[in-house]
Order: structure tokens, then sequence, then C-alpha cells
């Protein structure tokens, strides 16, 4: 289906309007007005683009203002702002290339993260035994916050057993969390051997075209001296602006959000193959006839098949905006 305008609560597919529970803004920021007036002030203080490397003998102040709210939103001594949550990826795979031994990935991480080189960590219910390995001393490891198909942080605890005198590196996609979930079920993380980098988009609850890269003071500026970084253009000045600027707003529409997500919780009874949490926008589903069901009472989802899984990723998104009146017309077909 193609539109013509941006899916907000409501779509329009060929002259008729849909309730839309799909996509992945769930702050509802890129159609608030309050957010893009201070997306349009921002473009005319920093245009909008700027082609410029990071590391040129001209510093846009920006930067430095919005890494240091980044780093305090992700838990990190610092952030680096890059082009997108994908380059923010490619950037933290290539440093894992030079400071580890081997490379090992969580099931279900997200490809913006994988590496060709990298192995499962976890075989038939325990750890891969070449982490055991004795030539193998510094590991990277990759893992989504939260896991496709998932509705909960993903459980790390595993990477306790590793051997206490083998250095982590362990990667964090936040992509879908950021934003929306705090960073606190990831204090048992706290080890000496354990440095954590976290990833994300800024592109899903926040509402920008953007990706940040947060960790310690080290590990970013050895990432910001890489030939890739210093090679190429930083994420768009207005957008970062726009970021500091809207700090109130965000924390206003992630109130609304969970209003929304405690009303759901509330009413919506039959979860018999639906995978909720009110801690999290997202409601989980197998059953194909449950999209043509509500497609046919004018609500349309997510449902496209998963990078390259032959398991079809269907899932509903609630979202700031959508009203009580939507999520009851929504409800009304789940519950039965």
């Amino acid at each position: 289906m193609t539109v013509e305008n941006f899916p907000d609560r409501i779509i329009i597919i060929d002259n008729v309007e849909y309730l839309y529970f799909g996509g992945t803004n769930y702050l509802a920021m890129s159609t608030n007005i309050d957010f893009q007036h201070i997306l349009f002030e921002s473009i005319k203080k920093w245009g909008t683009a700027y082609g410029s490397s990071r590391n040129s003998n001209i510093k846009l102040s920006v930067y430095d203002i919005a890494e240091k709210i980044l780093a305090k939103n992700m838990g990190t001594d610092t952030a680096l702002a890059v082009s997108s949550g994908m380059i923010a990826g490619k950037f933290v795979l290539e440093y894992l290339s030079k400071v580890t031994n081997a490379i090992f990935h969580f099931p279900d991480t997200h490809p913006a993260l994988m590496d060709s080189s990298s192995l499962p960590i976890i075989i038939n219910g325990k750890l891969n035994t070449k982490i055991f390995d004795s030539t193998i001393s510094k590991i990277g490891v990759l893992a989504d916050s939260i896991p496709g198909f998932k509705i909960e942080p993903v459980d790390l605890k595993i990477l306790l057993e590793i051997p206490y005198d083998k250095e982590l590196f362990l990667v964090i996609d936040e992509t879908h969390s950021f934003g929306i979930y705090g960073n606190e079920w990831q204090n048992y993380l706290e080890k000496d051997n354990i440095k954590i980098i976290k990833i994300a988009s800024m592109g899903k609850a926040l509402g920008l075209s953007g990706g940040v890269i947060a960790s310690n003071y080290s590990i970013i500026s050895e990432i910001r001296n890489q030939k890739t970084f210093i090679g190429s253009s930083g994420m768009n000045p207005a957008y970062l602006n726009t970021f500091v600027n809207a700090q109130e707003l965000y924390l206003e529409q992630k109130q609304k959000l969970q209003q929304n997500l405690n009303y759901l919780d509330t009413h919506f009874i039959n979860r018999n193959g639906f995978i909720f949490h009110a801690s999290y926008p997202v409601i989980y589903f197998e059953n194909a006839s449950v999209t043509e069901k509500l497609l046919n009472n004018r609500i349309i989802t997510t449902s496209f098949n998963y990078t390259n899984s032959s398991e079809k990723l269907n899932r509903i998104v609630i979202t700031a905006n959508h009203t009580f009146q939507d999520l009851d017309h929504l409800i009304s077909q789940l519950n039965t």
C-alpha cells in the first residue's frame, strides 16, 4: 500500500480513513506541531544540512551540547552523534575488528549490528565453547536491547559466566528502546571486565534522522579518530538542535504514551495469541488472520518479512498520539 501523506494515528488508503497502529513513531514526534516548530527554528539557525567532517577546523557547538544530553540519556560517560543508526553500527564493528580477538552475537541481533565473522554466543542454551579458548582474551558481544518479536530487554546474565580474565566489549543496540525505556535493567552488567558500547537510531521514538554511539571517553575517542568517521559527514546539526530543545516535549509525549499503555493493559483482556507488556508499545502476534480482521475493521498494523527470516513480523504499535477511542476500537477487535 502506498500513501500520499505521513501516517500518523490516521492513514488514508484509496480515500478511505483507517486507524494506523504500525510504524515506529512511538512518541509521535514526527507530526507533533510543537516539535515541528522547534525543527523549523533549528533549520533557520543551522541550515538544512552540513556536509563537513566533524574533525574539520570549524566546529559546531550544537554537537557538543547535544552529545552531553545523549550521553546522560543513555547512561554513559560520553556520546557521538552520527548520520544514522546503521552507520553507528558500522563504526562500532570497525572498532571491534581492531580491539577484539573474536566477535559473538545474541539471537535475533539486528542486521545493522551483525558482522560476517560473528559467531552465535549461545549454543544449545550454553555459552559457545570457543569463548573459553585460551587464545581469545578480548571478546566483542553484539545484542539488541529489545530484540525483534520481544517486548522485554534481552537477558544478558549469561555473560557473567565468562571468565573474569577475559575483556568484554558489549555492544547494545537500543534503537527500539531509546527514548521509551530506561537503562536500569543493565545494572548487573557493571563489571570491571565489561566495557559497554551503546548504539541507537534516533529515527524511531525521537523522530529525527540520525544515530548515536555512547560509551566511555577512551572508546568514543578511538571511534571518532577512525578514518571512516573522519571522512564522513556528521548528523544534521538542525536535527541535533531540535533534539536539545525538545527535551520537555519528549517527556510529555512519553507520559502520554505510558497513559495509553496503562489504558490498554487495563482493558485488553483476551491476550491468547498475543505478546504484550505495559512497559513497551508493541503487541506481537503470529496469526495472520488477525491482520486481515483488523484491516476489515479499518485498522492497519505492521506486517512484513523481517530480515532473512521466513517468519513474518506482525505487530501492533501504540503511539503517544492514539486516543482512548482509538484504543477502544482496537481492543474491541482483539477481545473477540
